[in-house]
This record gives structure tokens, C-alpha cells and sequence, in this order.
């Protein structure tokens, strides 16, 4: 059975159409990816790596690493190929685990079944080899194991992170219908914001944009604001990685002098929101609050990035309401954003029309089970210091 220093496929999952950005964050950490799909990568490496990975990365929901594929057919068959794992070289005889899965077999009417065959096979080979037996449950708090089932192929891994990466442990506040921090970080790592010019976030809601912003324009990474994963609970574990990691990441926090990241909405609470969320992230210092209209959005006069979540009538908001909005939205960027690149991410492209903007580029992502886009819009027509020169 691996060590923390055996090589081994590493899978990291994310929400659909979030592989473009794990991939890119991934690399940026010196890491090879051997293949890329719609709701993840595969990679090698080792379970140490899987630390790392786990602190680092943005736009991850698990880190899996896998401990043995085989040919499955049937549920006694699962449970016979699992019962030859070394489980007592992997798992606390006498400590806690749980086990998560999807299963896509015609033998497995429901995945809670398949789980609790991984179960039985390992509290059976753990009470067989050291007399003595786990205690298993639902809940995320020790080791977990991952069943991949498709067909005829079976594939048992180890869930390095437990519960899921893709919310960043800062938002105590959520707000209405709140963007998810890793779906947060993958919209703003697909712009051209290069981390130091101005970021406007208008409609900032509980401030997920811009919280994300000031994350990465300073290298904050979600790591420093967790204690708790599931690698922990592994047999092996040397808690000298981990903190020598942490310790990396905190050293390489940077400042970035004259960083402006403006944060508009027009609802009081929603901003108290905001900074009471931005506290828990540490970021509050990095972001200007302004209780306004989205128009009345101070815009610096620079060149940057603007960024706006609107309603889209799916969840919040009369969409008859909100065409009159999006049509204001067009007015905003014509004639306060000139100069800077705009983005909208929405999941109703009708409403988009209203904007009476062409995107230069459009980029596809799922919020919750919403078919979203990422529009880009170059605000190319001068600048408006230059406007009011000539005025």
C-alpha cells in the first residue's frame, strides 16, 4: 500500500466547466497534467503532493488518490477486491472513516448500497488483521474513501480533502443566491485582470468577487483559512509536511502597493455582509465598500477590470424588471468604463441582448445546475480622462 512518498494517479474534480481554470492553477504549480475532462484533470503524484494540492488550489472541490482499479460486475465482487486492500496500512483500526461514491452500474439501484459494501469490506479486513473495528458514518470528519464505479470497472480511491474545496471557509454570511467561492476565483482567473490594476465588482452581493479578487491579487491561498482535511486521518501522515507547506504559502503572500478593488451594491445589509465575510478572509483592508446605485460605482480612472453579477431572473428578480437593469448595465460600462475590459456573468442570455453590446468573448460555466456564461467586453472608446479634456 503507497506511502506518502509513492507516486500514484491523483484525480482532482471540480464543478463542470471549471477545468480550464484548475488546470491553469495547477500548472502554476509546477505540476504535469496527464489528462483534462469537463469536471476535472488526472495527474501523478504522491500523497504529499496531495497536501500541497489541497492547500493551494482555488477552483477544486476533492483530491483523489487512487489505491486500486479492477473489474467489477456485481456488489460481492466489490466487496471480495476490497477485502485485498491492506487497510490496516492506510486507516486507524480503531478510528473513523466514511465513504462517498458514484455509481453507474445496473447491479446498484442506489450508491448508499455500494457505500456500504466498501464499508463492510474494510471494517471486515480491519477486524480480521488487528482485532479491532472502525466506527463509519455520513459525515466527512475523519479518513474517506471514494468508489468510482462505471460498468464494468471499479476504481477506490483515497479523498484526500473531505469536505469539498470549492467553498473557501470565509463566507459565514452567504446573502441571497451566493456565487460559490471556487466558481468565484475560476470567473476571475478567465479574465484578463492581471492582479494589479483596479477591480470593480458593482452588485457585489456577500462579496465573493471581490474577496476572491483581493485572494489572488495577493496570493492568499484557501489553505491558510482551513485546519481541518481528511489526508489527515491517514495512516503516514506527517504533520511536519503540512505545516512546512502552510508555512511556504504564508511567505508568499504579497502586497501589492496601490491595489484598488472597489465593492458597490446598493443594499445596505449586503455590504455589511461583505465586509463582515471579507474580515473572516483577512482581505478587509484591500477592499473599498460603497453603499450605491451600480451607476453611481466609483471607477478609477485607470485601465482594469470590471465585473458584475447580476440577476437573471432564474432564482432572484422579475426578469421584465431586470431588462430595464441590463439596459442601465450597457449604459454603465459605455460611459463610465471606458478604457477598462468588462465582464458579466449571467444565466440568461435574453437579458444580455438588453446590454446592446457585442462580446468579444464568451466563456461557459455552471452555477448550480444554471447554464451561465462569462461575457467579455472590450470598452474600447478612449478614455474618459481624455473625454473630459476634451469637453
Amino acid at each position: 500500500m503507497p506511502s506518502f512518498h509513492q507516486p500514484g494517479k491523483i484525480i482532482i474534480t471540480c464543478n463542470k466547466w471549471l477545468s480550464p481554470a484548475l488546470q491553469k492553477e495547477t500548472s502554476e504549480l509546477g505540476f504535469d497534467i496527464s489528462r483534462s475532462f469537463a469536471t476535472g484533470i488526472e495527474m501523478k503524484g504522491t500523497l504529499n503532493d496531495c497536501i500541497r494540492l489541497n492547500l493551494n488550489l482555488r477552483c477544486a472541490s476533492q483530491v483523489m488518490y487512487s489505491l486500486k482499479s479492477f473489474p467489477c460486475n456485481h456488489p460481492d465482487e466489490l466487496y471480495n477486491e476490497l477485502l485485498t486492500v491492506a487497510w490496516e496500512d492506510i486507516l486507524q483500526a480503531d478510528g473513523y472513516f466514511s465513504v462517498t461514491s458514484n455509481v453507474f452500474h445496473p447491479a446498484i439501484q442506489t450508491n448508499l448500497f455500494a457505500n456500504l459494501r466498501v464499508k463492510d469490506a474494510v471494517v471486515d479486513r480491519l477486524r480480521n488483521k488487528t482485532g479491532k473495528r472502525p466506527s463509519t458514518g455520513a459525515a466527512l470528519t475523519g479518513a474517506v474513501l471514494y468508489l468510482f464505479w462505471k460498468q464494468e470497472e471499479a476504481e477506490i480511491f483515497i479523498d484526500t480533502s473531505g469536505e469539498t474545496l470549492a467553498k473557501h471557509g470565509y463566507r459565514k454570511l452567504p446573502g441571497k443566491a451566493p456565487m460559490l467561492e471556487a466558481l468565484a476565483a475560476a470567473t476571475i482567473l478567465s479574465t484578463k485582470w492581471n492582479r494589479q490594476s483596479p477591480f470593480i465588482n458593482p452588485m457585489c452581493g456577500s462579496g465573493t468577487l471581490a474577496i476572491e479578487a483581493a485572494l489572488i491579487a495577493t496570493n492568499r491561498r484557501p489553505g491558510l483559512l482551513r485546519q481541518e482535511y481528511a489526508f489527515m486521518h491517514i495512516l503516514g501522515f506527517e504533520r511536519t509536511i503540512y505545516e512546512e507547506e502552510r508555512e511556504r504559502m504564508q511567505q508568499k503572500q504579497k502586497e501589492v502597493p496601490g491595489l484598488q478593488i472597489i465593492a458597490s451594491d446598493i443594499s445596505e445589509q449586503a455590504i455589511r455582509t461583505t465586509k463582515a465575510n471579507a474580515v473572516a478572509a483577512g482581505v478587509e483592508h484591500l477592499i473599498r465598500y460603497a453603499v450605491c446605485d451600480f451607476a453611481k460605482t466609483p471607477v478609477p480612472e485607470e485601465t482594469g477590470v470590471v465585473m458584475i453579477n447580476p440577476e437573471y431572473g432564474e432564482r432572484l428578480g422579475d426578469e421584465t424588471e431586470l431588462e430595464a437593469t441590463y439596459a442601465r448595465i450597457g449604459d454603465f460600462l459605455k460611459n463610465q468604463c471606458k478604457g477598462y475590459t468588462a465582464y458579466i456573468f449571467t444565466g440568461n442570455l435574453s437579458l444580455v441582448k438588453k446590454i446592446r453590446l457585442e462580446p468579444s468573448r464568451r466563456t461557459e460555466f455552471l452555477n448550480a445546475k444554471i447554464d451561465c456564461r462569462l461575457l467579455e467586453y472590450e470598452m474600447y472608446a478612449g478614455t474618459r480622462r481624455a473625454d473630459k479634456q476634451n469637453n
